[in-house]
């Protein structure tokens, strides 16, 4: 297929429709649409309800790059939905092929409310891209183009003619393009080359910097390219990317001396030398952390030295292949790194430039997109990241000895989202993120045993512990826990906020909370709230993780926590004091307390809207409330759901997240003097970072930590 042998556009009103879209492509094959194109979708996602992703033209062996866009978009269908027609289609009737492309974006528009169409991937077969081919699509399918342009190997001026010549080239079909954005610009050339496009473009333009760990492979990625075999190493480090190559063979003390940070080592099998050599420089101080080793040639290390690789207990990933040393260079420098949804460390820096670099309003107001009145998991979960952003408070994480919490701790940075106080051995939080590839160096990292904070936090343990009989040697004892230690942090200051429970209990992360840190004034009960996010509504559940069997007086100060923490992030609080009976229906014990937990909350806080006790159907569904509870002004539109106890409201809870596949964001932590959180020992990264914004969001409500924490 070829721009000629497309038809003209259609009609305007043939392709009006209520679905907004934009048409994402590049203007050679050396631009890097997939950050371009993931960063977009995120942006939509955030925006509207239902986004899709649709390729006009794929490849026949489909994309890891298409694959990673559904999983970020929110309309999820079949992924033969989501495409076109095929490159060979294509070129076998380019008149037909085209009817059937408008026809199936159009079937699947029907479902959408936005949706990001993929012109250019970077798995392309052909080395052209057909510039006007991808417009006349964009035109008939009435979508404004996205121009990804290449500043690899480019001054700023030759950038700058690109993107206007492509622009001119678009246009000649037919198409509207809305923006710019060049992509692999060297970070020093970033003012100038957004000045060249500014200058000659006369429409939106952004510069996004190279960052070499975009364009290099996985260890994965290696293993695949060298068709080998993974012999030794921690798995976990296979997603880390290989920074640099460097060959060996001669002596092995040439090798040591030109060692660097995440490179990757090729070097015959046989030389026993260099492999105990490099596992050992690996996992000393004082020499740099490998990506991985190489061995070369089809020939298994000795046993004995295949033992003593063992014994060393090396995190060293140790890949074997047939090949020999010059296949095996040669496979390795040209396996190039891609974005895909494998890649954790790419998605978080596509993710953080583009949001960095591009004004999301200025482009999704070109783009027009429809505002929904629901609040989706997406649009909830980013409006909580960027609250956190706004401003940004300091957030201790004590289980820096956990992977999740060291990646988190990287994508919380990367992201601006908090900054960071990581609690452990200094020596070994750097180095073991340095294997994960993570970039811990605008944390603040401590060792409690070590820091010369312990004395002072053992002096004011002993003190608040006094009357339990705490002695000052025993508190300066118990500061070097982190939990204790991290929560005398928040409690005088050094930090904002807490979070903890990966490698914890709940027990464990609240018994120093209570002991230190203690309710609010007014406030007897701490309880906790949790947000589910369903598909088109937002909900907080409390308590489901700390009250076992609240009394009427503890459920009526759950209630009103639980209305200002809703009203914090967004919610407008209409209060449901949940029961097996609506109203006046039911009577004993369990419905009597939920009745009189009702009417305390009346009496103390008559601003907040609450009805009780009411069940669940009724609560939330108006068909029901119709029926049951007809003159409320709660029943039927209730956003925050109080349960009796903690058996009905933990169960609820996991019912809902599995049955309706509710995101689950939360516990947060309420009723306490200073924001502390606790984390699901199972807790995903995803989850832990969504915590920390929570967390941060709420210290934001109270006076910041005083900055300037000494380093041990």
């Amino acid at each position: 297929m070829t721009a000629e042998s497309v038809d003209a556009p259609l009609a305007e009103a043939d392709r009006t429709s209520a679905t907004a879209n934009v048409y994402v492509t590049g203007a050679d094959q050396d631009s890097d649409v997939s950050a371009v194109a993931l960063g977009i979708v995120a942006m939509l996602s955030n925006q509207a309800a239902r986004v899709g992703v649709f390729q006009p033209i794929a490849s026949e062996r489909g994309g890891s790059l298409m694959d990673l866009l559904r999983e970020y978009s929110t309309v999820k269908v079949p992924p033969e939905r989501s495409i076109g027609v095929t490159s060979a289609r294509a070129a076998l009737d380019p008149k037909a092929a085209l009817a059937e492309i408008v026809q199936r974006y159009g079937e699947l528009a029907q479902d959408c409310d936005a949706i990001l169409i993929l012109g250019t991937d970077e798995g392309e077969s052909t080395p052209v891209v057909d510039l006007r081919l991808h417009g006349a699509v964009a035109a008939n399918l009435g979508a404004p183009v996205v121009l990804v342009v290449s500043a690899n190997a480019r001054a700023a001026q030759d950038v700058g003619v690109l993107a206007e010549r492509s622009l001119n080239e678009l246009r000649a079909v037919h198409a509207h393009p809305v923006a710019v954005i060049a992509t692999r610009v060297v970070p020093n050339d970033l003012t100038d080359v957004g000045s060249a496009l500014s200058a000659s473009l006369d429409t939106l333009s952004w510069a996004i910097p190279e960052s070499p760990a975009m364009r290099a492979p996985t260890v994965n990625e290696l293993v695949a390219a060298v068709n080998g075999t993974v012999i030794a190493g921690d798995p976990a480090l296979l997603s880390r990317e290989a920074m640099g190559v460097l060959v060996g063979g001669g002596a092995v003390e040439r090798a040591l001396e030109n060692l660097s940070e995440g490179a990757v080592v090729i070097v015959p099998a046989d030389r026993t030398d260099y492999l105990l050599a490099l596992t050992a420089a690996h996992g000393a101080d004082r020499f740099p952390t490998l990506a991985g080793l190489i061995l070369n040639g089809g020939v298994t290390p000795h046993p004995a030295v295949a033992d003593l690789l063992e014994a060393m207990n090396s995190t060293l990933p140790v890949i074997a292949t047939d090949l020999l040393t010059f296949d095996t260079a040669q496979a390795v420098t040209y396996a190039r790194g891609r974005l895909d949804r494998n890649a954790e460390r790419k998605i978080d820096l596509a993710l953080a430039e583009m949001d960095r670099h591009v004004d999301g309003d200025a482009l999704l107001e070109r783009l027009r997109l429809p505002i929904p009145d629901v609040v989706t998991p997406q649009r909830f979960e980013h409006g909580l990241l960027q609250r956190a952003k706004q401003e940004r408070k300091h957030v201790v994480l004590p289980e820096g000895s956990d992977d999740r919490i060291l990646r988190a701790a990287g994508r919380l940075l990367q992201r601006d989202i908090a900054s960071l106080t990581v609690l452990g051995s200094p020596e070994q939080m750097t180095r073991r993120a340095a294997e994960l590839g993570v970039d811990l160096s605008e944390a603040r990292l401590i060792d409690p045993e070590r820091s010369e904070l312990r004395e002072l936090f053992g002096q004011e343990f002993a003190r608040l512990r006094a009357h339990k009989g705490m002695t000052e040697d025993r508190a300066y004892e118990m500061m070097g826990e982190v939990t204790y230690f991290g929560t005398m942090m928040v409690h005088l200051d050094y930090a904002d906020a807490m979070v903890s429970g990966a490698a914890h209990t709940t027990a464990a992360t609240m018994k120093p909370v209570f002991e230190i840190i203690k309710t609010e004034p007014g406030i007897s009960t701490a309880s906790s709230v949790i947000f589910m996010c369903l598909a088109d509504q937002v909900l907080a559940f409390s308590d489901c993780v700390v009250v076992r069997n609240p009394t009427a007086e503890e459920l009526a100060d759950i209630a009103i926590a639980s209305a200002g923490t809703a009203a914090q992030f967004g919610l407008d609080p209409r209060l449901a004091m949940l029961s097996y009976s609506t109203g006046t229906s039911g009577i004993g014990a369990d419905v009597d307390k939920v009745r009189a937990a009702t009417e305390l909350v009346r009496e103390r806080r008559p601003d907040i809207a609450i009805e009780g006790p009411i069940q669940y159907d009724a609560a939330l569904y108006p068909e029901v409330a119709a029926t049951k509870m007809p003159d409320s002004p709660v029943a039927g539109r209730a956003t925050v759901l109080i349960f009796p106890d903690l058996n009905t409201g933990n169960n609820t809870v996991k019912a809902v997240q599995r049955t309706a596949g509710g995101l689950m964001i939360g516990p947060a932590f309420q009723g306490l003097r200073k924001p502390i959180n606790d984390l699901s020992r199972g807790a995903r990264v995803e989850e832990i970072v969504n915590t920390v914004a929570i967390t941060a969001i709420q210290a934001q409500s109270r006076k910041p930590a005083q900055d300037g924490v000494p380093r041990p």
